[in-house]
């Protein structure tokens, strides 16, 4: 393994040689925080597989052509597209590319209720979002959600179907390049990271970031505990050959099983962050987030922007539900709006 990448910026255009032939494209997101995405472009033979494809839109498809151009190939170059899991920034220019030149779309299987739900007669933006909001005693929050994307349906084209489905296991590549698909639910259901233990690489999409904590079942379907599916598939990432960091935001970094570490260590914090918040004036998801800090920088729920105060309430709501699953602490519902208290057991 190599140290990874330096600074400056992660995000700077081009295609980076970041393994044997294989080469980092940071694609632009429009109007979001986290600037860029990664895809991968691995060179097999007399073609390019790409890991992720990136936002639909034009300056990401101009920007993967020119990436592209500096290392002789073209779009249609692309034999297939892996993705790591269902999101739009992911997800939805593989379906440009698909239309285009034909490429082929593989996702994990795991995502298919996502899809079923999206493609469903009236489905809305955020719909389950929005109810777990008001369960969680963010009424104005998700009002506020409601208002700005409750009555739009889904962009279709960006979620249509893939040409195959993905379940664990090998993936021989053209040029005989072996990935491994391993399923790792959390960060949505299905997601997969694609694991070449020859090459000592990781491609971990959204599941391992080096800098910034993945969000918890933000996804038209989400199971159920998705912050237990999410720690448990840490710890099996952990068991596995360390390897290098090739994340979907943030530069490269040398080693998975540290990154892993320090997410398992977060998580384990903010769960007794969760508990310890609750007390007889905090019962509910929305009063334990108002009591949390936020980001690196420590900022309360109201300081963040709508989207990031939905996702943390619902971050929180995760936390709370794995307690509840430990019996650390234990719910009750009233009038729609679910409310916790410790365990006797936990107090003890």
């Amino acid at each position: 393994m190599t140290g990874g990448e330096t600074e400056p910026s992660w995000s700077e255009p081009g295609a980076h040689l970041v393994a044997d032939g294989v080469y980092r494209i940071p694609l632009p997101i429009p109007a979001n925080a986290l600037q860029a995405v990664n895809v991968y472009a691995i060179v097999e033979g007399s073609g390019i597989v790409l890991i992720d494809a990136g936002w639909d839109c034009e300056p990401a498809l101009t920007q993967l052509r020119a990436s592209l151009r500096e290392i002789g190939a073209e779009p249609g170059d692309i034999r297939r597209v892996l993705v790591t899991h269902a999101h739009r920034d992911h997800y939805s220019q593989a379906t440009t590319l698909r239309r285009r030149f034909g490429t082929p779309i593989a996702v994990g299987f795991g995502e298919r209720d996502s899809f079923e739900l999206v493609h469903a007669p009236g489905a809305t933006l955020n719909s389950r979002h929005i109810a777990a909001l008001r369960a969680a005693g963010a009424g104005e929050i998700a009002d506020q959600v409601a208002a700005r994307f409750g009555t739009h349906g889904y962009a279709l084209a960006g979620w249509a179907y893939p040409s195959e489905w993905l379940r664990p296991g090998t993936i021989t590549l053209p040029g005989g390049r072996a990935l491994e698909a391993v399923e790792t639910p959390g960060h949505t259901r299905g997601h997969l990271v694609f694991h070449d233990t020859q090459a000592r690489i990781l491609f971990a999409g959204d599941h391992v970031l080096p800098r910034i904590t993945p969000s918890i079942a933000f996804e038209p379907e989400p199971g159920r505990s998705p912050l237990r599916a999410f720690l448990d598939s840490l710890t099996s990432v952990r068991r596995r050959p360390d390897a290098l960091l090739l994340p979907a935001h943030g530069p490269v970094t040398s080693s998975v099983h540290r990154r892993v570490d320090e997410l398992l260590a977060h998580h384990d914090r903010r769960l007794a962050e969760s508990q310890d918040a609750l007390s007889g004036t905090v019962s509910t998801a929305y009063e334990v987030a108002r009591v949390l800090r936020w980001t690196r920088h420590g900022r309360t729920l109201a300081e963040l922007d709508l989207v990031n105060s939905m996702l943390a309430v619902l971050e929180t709501v995760a936390h709370l539900q794995l307690l509840e699953l430990q019996a650390r602490i234990s719910s009750t519902e009233l009038d729609g709006v679910i409310h916790y208290s410790v365990a006797v057991r936990a107090r003890a």
